[in-house]
């Protein structure tokens, strides 16, 4: 008997389908899960898939701003990068997942490119309803290398989602951010945090099962991918380039407590962002493993930057 798609329609995106790989069954709750193992892969992508919130960005309200509140968050250097980085991640996840040929994975990848593209279309809208000028937007160019172009978007998320997490955690608590925008941008984090958690899932499922000829050339992709981001964030925190301005924006995440008009130590920023990246990542199967260099980078310098204030005198 043939079985129908499942389709959700959106006026802003394009019609996402869920072929009937989609609804495969996940592992028994509480079951032993093998990492690499078929049950890893099924739990990873029915993560992606069950989670899924099919809120439509053409419905959000946006809230009227009070003018002082409005030009706080207009004038904050980061709209341009956040448009375009997501502009980049759609194209990149997509692309990527047109060479995928596992049924159920091309399902859940496929969630995460659209996911991806409505995070950008939220923010357009944003900046459309608040009056927010940006820079034209380049052309998104399809990557020569799909998979390292997926892993350095999925590897640059953990970096920059880890601080997201505690940026929006000190905006919520410092009043910058009014609760009205705080709702209305909590689905993008909490998809923020599933799509960490995907993305070192399958490259622990991929790296588990994929031919051992293979595994040298992707364990170099890996080492080139993170010597590409930590260069990248380095010099950014030296301010290089020409365009300071530029630099300002892209270097939001490690400067972001002071745009957001808060003065708080490094100590003090890091182990908010702990807490909330172990806060927002807590609900999910614990089967899953979730992402650990960055977080214990940030451990380990805590371990030389002295004690910090909790998190809640520190926001």
């Amino acid at each position: 008997m043939a079985t129908s798609l499942t389709t959700r329609r959106h006026p802003d995106l394009e019609p996402l389908a869920i072929s009937p790989a989609g609804f495969e069954a996940p592992p028994a709750p509480g079951a032993k899960i093998r990492m690499g193992s078929p049950e890893h892969k099924r739990l990873l992508s029915r993560m992606m898939l069950d989670s899924h919130d099919a809120y439509r960005p053409a419905l959000i309200h946006w809230p009227v701003l009070e003018p002082e509140t409005r030009d706080r968050i207009v004038s904050l250097p980061i709209w341009d990068i956040a448009v375009q980085t997501e502009g980049r991640a759609s194209m990149n996840v997509k692309t990527f997942n047109e060479q995928i040929d596992d049924p159920l994975l091309h399902e859940a990848i496929g969630m995460n490119a659209y996911e991806e593209r409505r995070h950008k279309i939220v923010l357009a809208d944003m900046v459309q309803a608040y009056g927010i000028e940006l820079e034209p937007e380049p052309a998104y160019v399809r990557p020569r290398d799909p998979e390292f172009a997926f892993m350095r978007t999925g590897y640059s998320e953990c970096i920059d989602s880890f601080f997201g997490f505690g940026l929006f955690k000190l905006a919520k608590d410092t009043g910058f951010f009014p609760d009205e925008l705080i709702d209305t941008f909590e689905p993008v984090m909490r998809e923020e945090g599933r799509h960490i958690l995907f993305f070192v899932n399958w490259v622990a499922w991929w790296r588990a099962t994929m031919p051992w000829w293979r595994r040298p050339y992707f364990e170099a992709k890996v080492l080139l991918v993170w010597a590409f981001l930590i260069g990248e964030r380095i010099s950014l925190a030296k301010g290089m380039g020409k365009d300071n301005t530029k630099a300002q924006e892209n270097n939001f995440t490690l400067n972001g407590s002071k745009e957001l008009g808060v003065e708080v130590s490094f100590p003090e920023l890091a182990a908010i962002c702990l807490a909330e990246n172990d806060r927002r990542l807590a609900p999910y199967d614990p089967r899953l493993i979730r992402p650990k260099f960055v977080p214990a980078m940030m451990r380990l310098a805590l371990k030389f930057a002295g004690k910090p204030k909790s998190a809640g005198a520190a926001a």
